[in-house]
């Protein structure tokens, strides 16, 4: 769906409007059909779940180890593998829970730590405790990319998968969720949370990268997210410009953040996810080829 510019951009306005106005968290009811977005709903979330989720280490081209945790749905038929990409904290319970929640919704889901072997004593996220965002932003494009090869080749070859596969990543990820639809000309669909095209700016996007992408691409967007929401003109005209498929939806009143933060912005993240994460389904749905 191709949203108006100047409803983006009038959102934009409203949200630097407003920011001085922080509401109170509301209370988030059990919802078993969303993912998490409390810290008891994400331990819940992977105390009942009855879905098997193991943790795996994947060969890098380097010679290295990507420390990924995998989750199988339950169903009779094969299904569409969506590497999960965290945000910018690392690897995290919440993240494995998104994979579990995509797993309950019919997908293999693997989930890994991107920041595997770049701790102390070649350790991931856990290891390097608050130096995680740090090192996060040390991570190249193409190293991001390469280890998402990695778990992409490693997805194909699950006899449980049917041989297609979308990347879904938030903020951080998002924005690497995007940037790998730049970079691999063969996956099969992107959706991106609140994050933006590598390189794109209140001014510009990277139209001689975008018209490589091979992929569908999904956005979802907080209306008072104005980093993010500043850079979407620019992307839209070049995903216009070079014909790509390109699907966004801004929610109104809801801020960065709005899956893992349900409780925020006086109940609009909460909306936000109500109407986001269907419209995810769909999408991965409709490109991975399953029901």
């Amino acid at each position: 769906m191709f949203a108006p510019l100047h409803a983006l951009l009038f959102s934009g306005l409203i949200a630097a409007a407003t920011v001085a106005q922080q509401p109170e968290p509301i209370e988030v009811p059990w919802n078993d059909a969303l993912p998490p977005g409390t810290e008891a709903h994400v331990a819940r979330a992977l105390d009942e779940s009855s879905r098997h989720g193991e943790w795996v280490d994947i060969a890098l081209a380097d010679g290295g180890k990507l420390d990924a945790f995998v989750i199988y749905p339950e169903r009779a038929d094969k299904a569409g593998v969506v590497l999960v990409i965290h945000d910018i904290r690392g690897m995290s319970d919440w993240a494995r829970a998104v994979g579990d929640q995509l797993a309950q919704d019919g997908f293999v889901a693997i989930v890994p730590d991107f920041l595997s072997g770049k701790g102390p004593d070649g350790g991931g996220t856990a290891s390097l405790g608050q130096n995680a965002r740090r090192a996060i932003r040390d991570l190249s494009d193409e190293e991001v990319a390469a280890r998402l090869d990695a778990a992409r080749t490693y997805g194909q070859k699950i006899p449980a998968s049917n041989g297609k596969t979308a990347v879904l990543g938030f903020c951080w990820g998002g924005s690497q969720s995007f940037g790998y639809a730049l970079a691999q000309p063969q996956l099969d669909a992107a959706v991106v949370y609140y994050g933006s095209v590598p390189g794109a700016t209140a001014d510009t996007a990277p139209g001689e990268r975008i018209a490589k992408i091979g992929a569908p691409v999904l956005g979802l967007y907080g209306g008072n997210d104005a980093r993010i929401g500043a850079t979407l003109p620019a992307t839209i005209r070049a995903m216009l410009d070079h014909g790509k498929p390109y699907e966004f939806h801004s929610f109104e009143g809801a801020g960065h953040g709005f899956v893992g933060r349900q409780d925020g912005a006086g109940g609009a993240n909460l909306t936000a996810v109500q109407h986001a994460w269907p419209l995810t389904l769909g999408f991965l749905r409709r490109h991975l080829g399953q029901s």
